[in-house]
């Protein structure tokens, strides 16, 4: 299975690889850690199905407002059948957070591709491809490229990989040519379903050249008790990320089955 590859441009669709966005208006600055470095988060949200059974989508928005990131790559936002409905409230989030989607073209009511979303605070939207990722599971990845300034440009990938190993190889092999072909720094983000740290993980001969370490994979699942690592925040360059950690809250043990982490990301001046 090929990857898709469309195109939105002067606004119809002939494609869904890439989706071209170019803010005219000007953008807030996005907040800085101490050391200029920018807070990023993935989140596997579960459909805002919590640990108890109950959903909840307020209790997710609350959990992403603790984060205090400038991009959250968010998965399992939509419905998985019927129309695909997104189930966040997006407009209360920016309004609580000052984050905002970059845009995707999937489901007329869905929030992301194939679950997937990415939201940032501060930055310009240059570019946005979409892939469905190949293996036997409907997968996909969004593929934002942003504009920080001054000069400061970043890539980041939100995905969500399948549950069978070979499709796990196939959709890292993919996602790495993204890193490695990045003219500005890059990050992989996402639940990568793959508890493995050593050389024995499918993800180890693709992504281990982007500076991933076993101390860069805490165990982030399940959520009341985490023992495996299957949320991954991987940079294209060793030492652009100020250690990866995992958001231990009471609200966010309860809120989903998976905790989310984050990162200090430093990504390579434009």
């Amino acid at each position: 299975m090929k990857p898709a590859r469309n195109r939105i441009a002067n606004g119809y669709a002939d494609s869904l690889r890439n989706i071209v966005v170019r803010s005219a208006a000007p953008v807030p600055a996005a907040a800085r850690t101490a050391d200029g470095s920018l807070r990023i988060a993935s989140y596997n949200i579960h459909k805002c199905v919590g640990t108890d059974g109950r959903f909840d989508p307020d209790r997710i928005r609350h959990v992403i407002r603790e984060l205090s990131a400038d991009v959250v790559a968010l998965q399992e936002v939509d419905q998985r059948f019927g129309d695909r409905a997104g189930l966040l409230d997006l407009p209360r989030l920016e309004a609580e957070t000052g984050l905002v989607p970059v845009p995707t073209n999937g489901h007329p009511r869905a929030h992301g591709w194939h679950g997937n979303l990415v939201l940032v605070r501060g930055a310009r939207v240059q570019n946005v491809e979409q892939l469905a990722l190949p293996g036997l599971e409907p997968r996909g990845a969004v593929i934002a490229d942003l504009d920080f300034g001054p000069g400061r440009a970043a890539r980041v990938i939100g995905t969500h990989f399948g549950l069978l190993r070979r499709s796990r190889h196939r959709q890292a092999s993919l996602l790495a040519s993204y890193l490695r072909t990045s003219d500005r720094g890059a990050v992989l983000m996402g639940d990568l379903n793959e508890w493995r740290i050593d050389r024995g993980s499918p993800l180890a001969r693709y992504l281990d050249d982007h500076g991933e370490t076993n101390a860069d994979a805490p165990p982030s699942f399940p959520a009341r008790m985490p023992l495996l690592p299957l949320d991954r925040i991987i940079a294209s360059a060793p030492g652009a990320l100020g250690g990866v950690r995992v958001h231990h809250s009471p609200l966010a043990r309860v809120a989903s089955d998976h905790l989310p982490i984050c990162a200090d990301w430093s990504p390579a001046p434009a």
